[in-house]
């Protein structure tokens, strides 16, 4: 699909008013220095070409190159821009919450400093919140150096997930409330839409242009990133299979190596009574009747524990909405 065909005209786009301007772009930005003249200049120009009046807030994560400055200086005089900046780098989930609680647009539109995709993509994902959707995603159009990576990760979360969108870590705008309910830990906005779609919102996808880097070098690159998203992966499957009734996984793992340990003790006393003598002899199955025993009964303990945990935490899911319904009334 062509860059040209896929970006609109302003007769093509249908945006109301509100749309226009109930928004703030979110831009996480890295020494990124080198790609900060064109990405305002560009900024500006689909504003103005689309008649756009939301914010743009430029988080500066910690960054040593001098990306703030210069940000500032090149935005001198657009009241719609304003720039954050963290005191060491956190990462994009954090940049991602800072920007959410500096500006007070009800859409948020996460961009990508590198400029990667086009500013005028912008446009097209606040047409199609309009339409009613609660978080719009990106599907990458293009050859990219992650490609595989990127894939296989998308194919095993939709898989996991049963999301119904197929690129989980591209541009995206979303609905404030999503992220008012949405909890992210560190790294965690990788799985945004896939926490989103467990609460129940509604999401879609649309596809856009990947260009290349321009300047610099991606900050989310090595084997390294791939193990921590594996990771992160497993706990958030986890979160999302787990976390309401942990005495599932803990329970049930606890009574599986109880029972184990049954089986391994009357075994040993059949083999006692039949006066067969293992070639190991009777000592080592005591020991594994005893680890089983104890692994099992802690687990099953442990799973009386969580749900305890899970109560109390629903508890307060339950007094923080009660408590949004007053402050909203």
């Amino acid at each position: 699909m062509a860059v040209e065909a896929m970006l609109p005209t302003q007769e093509e786009l249908r945006l109301s008013d509100t749309a226009r301007r109930n928004f703030v772009v979110v831009i996480p930005a890295y020494n990124e220095v080198e790609n900060i003249p064109d990405l305002i200049r560009e900024l500006r120009a689909t504003f103005d070409r689309y008649g756009l009046e939301g914010e743009v807030v430029l988080v500066d994560d910690g960054s040593t190159d001098g990306t703030a400055e210069v940000a500032r200086a090149q935005a001198a005089g657009w009241d719609r821009f304003r720039v954050v900046s963290h005191r060491r780098n956190f990462g994009k989930t954090e940049a991602l919450l800072t920007g959410a609680d500096a500006s007070e647009g009800d859409v948020i539109i996460l961009y990508d400093a590198d400029l990667q995709h086009l500013p005028d993509e912008i446009p097209r994902f606040l047409a199609k919140i309009d339409e009613g959707w609660d978080i719009v995603t990106g599907r990458k159009v293009g050859r990219y150096e992650k490609q595989a990576v990127s894939g296989i990760y998308n194919r095993l979360s939709r898989r996991l997930f049963d999301v119904p969108v197929s690129d989980l870590n591209s541009m995206k705008a979303f609905r404030r409330e999503v992220l008012d309910e949405v909890h992210l830990r560190h790294d965690w906005h990788r799985f945004f839409v896939v926490l989103a779609y467990a609460r129940g919102f509604s999401m879609t996808e649309i596809p856009i242009a990947l260009h290349p880097r321009r300047h610099g070098q991606s900050k989310y690159s090595g084997r390294g990133r791939i193990v921590v998203g594996f990771l992160d992966l497993v706990s958030v499957a986890f979160f999302l299979f787990f976390s309401r009734k942990p005495m599932l996984l803990f329970g049930v793992s606890g009574l599986v190596l109880a029972a184990l340990g049954v089986v391994v003790g009357l075994t040993t006393v059949a083999l006692r009574i039949a006066h067969l003598m293992p070639p190991f002899g009777y000592r080592p199955l005591l020991y594994l009747v005893i680890l089983l025993e104890t692994l099992g009964f802690l687990l099953f303990g442990f799973g009386f524990l969580a749900e305890l945990t899970a109560q109390q935490h629903a508890e307060l899911e339950a007094l923080h909405r009660k408590l949004d319904r007053r402050a909203r009334s």
